[in-house]
């Protein structure tokens, strides 16, 4: 069944207001913008499961692995030492979890791996984007 023109509507409202809001991002809020995006791929994936939508979990948690390659990939290694070096252990323990969470439907994987993003970000939330120099990031 397909869409209604006023759910078609809001969803290119919201995708154009999410185009928006990253082109005027700045990178702090760019990073805070990919961990909300992956707590709610993650919520959305436990809804699946829940709900026995096999796809749609897969879809979310494939997502959700791609957003933690994203901020993989925004580690300034160089500058970051050995913060930047245990985030992206971190991350890379998170892709295995998101994984072996899709394979098993495993709720409890997706539960860990949220409680893990939920404190990266507490922690970024708290230093702040007058921290972070404009070409730093992650």
């Amino acid at each position: 069944m397909g869409k209604s023109k006023a759910e078609q509507a809001a969803q290119q409202y919201r995708s154009l207001n999410l185009k928006s809001e990253v082109e005027s991002a700045s990178p702090h809020r760019l990073i805070q913008m990919l961990m909300e995006g992956l707590i709610g791929k993650i919520g959305s994936a436990k809804n699946c499961i829940d709900n026995e939508n096999i796809s749609g979990k897969g879809e979310n948690i494939g997502m959700a692995i791609s957003i933690v390659g994203g901020l993989r990939v925004s580690l300034d290694k160089e500058r970051g030492g050995e913060i930047a070096e245990n985030l992206d252990n971190l991350y890379d323990y998170m892709e295995r979890r998101l994984l072996e969470a899709n394979l098993s439907s495993n709720i409890a994987i997706l539960d860990e791996v949220m409680g893990l993003v939920k404190e990266i970000k507490s922690a970024w939330d708290a230093i702040g984007p007058e921290i972070i120099p404009s070409q730093q990031v992650g």
